[in-house]
This record gives C-alpha cells, structure tokens and sequence, in this order.
C-alpha cells in the first residue's frame, strides 16, 4: 500500500456520462453464469475493448464446472479475482492460481489454448473478466502470461479515504502493475472507504468507462447504481473524470487509447479481417494453433 504523498489531479473539464448501460445475463465455459456487461454491439464505442463479464454467485452450481480447454487469438484478457481460487493452465505451458484481489494478464497472440477451473466446492467466486483488444501488427505474437497476487498490485489510499488498486495505468502518480504502448490502458478498481470524490486524469482521446459493483456512485451529477456500467462521454476537451461516492461503494474505472482499426471477431478469435478469422478456424481445427504457443 503506497503512503507517500499522492499527486492529485486538478480535473478542470471533467466528463460527463453519456449513458447507462444494464449488463445483459448469459452463461459461458461449461454454463458458468454471468453477466456480460461490455456486449459485442459496443465494442466500436469502446474500442480497445472488447467484452468485459462479471460474475459473481455463492451457488457452486453456477460455476463449479468453469471454463475447461477452449482457443483464444488476438487480443488479451485480464482476469481480477475479487473472491474465490481459479486455477490455469494452457498450451504455452503456464499454471497460475488465481485468488482473492489478485489478477491474470494473458496475451493470447497467435493462439493458446487455456482453461480456468473453480478450485473449491462452496463459497462465493466472485470477479471479471476484461477482453483488451491488440493491434493488427501484434496479433500474431508469442503469448504472454504473469499471475499478480494482490500483494503484488499498486495501490494507495488518498487523505479522504479512497482506495484505489491500479491494475494498469496510473493514477495519483502511481504506475500499475501493467502497461501497454498501443492502447494505453487504465484499469482501476476504487473502494469508498468514507464518502468521498475521486479524481482521475484520463487523455481526452481515451473511451472511458464506469462499472459500479457495489453501491452507486455520482458523475457529473449523474447516480450510477450497481450492476450498471457508466459510458463516458468523449468530450472534446475533458481532461478527466470525477466520481462521487458514499462509503462502501465499489467501481471499475477503465479506459484506453482506440485502435481504429477493422474489428473482426468468431467467438474466442478476434482479427481484423474474415480470411483472418479463417485461418484462426483452420488453425484450432488442424491443432495448430495450441502448437504454436508452445514454439
């Protein structure tokens, strides 16, 4: 936990919310529930992003059986725990126990073929999942994978009481766990200990986006109650975002910079063109593309 002295940004043309978005309820893996919050239908919106789950239940029934062997290619995915033990394994031969507060980064790259199981028979598994987009001249790298132990994570709590885990990106001048040259990517997860305003500078350019899992929050004198996602506004000009809270409130803050480019996705495969999306189908097929993450 970082106690040195913080450096507050002065948010002078803060943004505003330009909708309320309700996740939509869906299951995935072998009929884990969840609620898909980022849908396919935003992804251009909200470029570089590309889905973002939550899920969250104390029934073993609606996870137990998680997410066996299945493909990705083409972007990345981060996983933060916030209550319960998932354990991965995939082709490129990494093994990572994922527990509470604590996140898995994996670059999926040319191909890798992962799982994520439930290590425990009762309890809450509680946590997200956020599809980070990569540039069409990344797509075809190595995968990439680091397990973070929340103790691992940067974090801070500022003099009104908020407490703030920086995942990626920076924030009150501290720098993440992670960063990324293309996409810029900030991934917060603030916790109003007390009520309390938390400012947060983000480059004008970034889509920008709100999801309170605990409580509401007020932005730009807009409530955000829990369970709904805040789409910031791309104001011309705006240098940040101010969010509002009473005590016990918990959110998301994520943004980045868009690609702008060709979006072109087949379930667990995302490219940039259809021959592309082909080749990854031919790929899985023929069991190359899981033999590629090992080379």
């Amino acid at each position: 936990m970082t106690t040195a002295t913080l450096s507050a940004p002065s948010i002078q043309q803060p943004r505003r919310v330009e909708r309320l978005i309700a996740g939509q309820p869906t299951s995935d893996g072998a009929g884990v529930k969840l609620t898909r919050v980022l849908t396919q239908d935003l992804q251009r919106r909200l470029d570089p992003f590309l889905m973002l789950d939550a899920f969250g239940s104390d029934n073993p029934d609606d996870y137990i059986a998680g997410f066996p062997d299945h493909p990705h290619r083409g972007f990345e995915t981060i996983t933060y725990m916030i209550a319960g033990r998932m354990l991965h394994r995939d082709s490129a031969g990494n093994e990572g126990l994922l527990e509470n507060g604590g996140v898995q980064w994996m670059t999926a790259g040319k191909g890798v073929i992962h799982s994520e199981i439930p290590q425990q028979e009762a309890g809450v598994m509680e946590g997200f999942q956020l599809w980070l987009n990569l540039p069409g001249r990344d797509k075809m790298n190595a995968p990439w994978y680091r397990d973070f132990k929340n103790v691992e994570l940067p974090q801070f709590t500022t003099p009104e009481g908020v407490a703030v885990t920086v995942i990626a990106g920076e924030s009150h001048g501290v720098q993440g766990a992670v960063t990324r040259d293309a996409t810029a990517p900030v991934y917060l997860d603030v916790h109003f200990q007390a009520a309390a305003a938390l400012s947060q500078a983000l480059p004008a350019t970034h889509n920008a986006f709100v999801y309170v899992y605990r409580g509401a929050v007020t932005i730009g004198g807009q409530r955000v109650p829990a369970g709904r996602m805040a789409l910031l506004a791309n104001t011309a000009g705006s240098d940040g975002v101010v969010v509002e809270a009473t005590a016990g409130a918990k959110t998301l803050l994520i943004a980045g910079r868009p690609l702008n480019e060709p979006i072109a996705q087949y379930g667990p495969f995302v490219m940039n063109t259809k021959e592309e999306i082909y080749q990854a189908l031919n790929d899985f097929r023929d069991g190359r593309l899981g033999e590629e993450a090992q080379t």
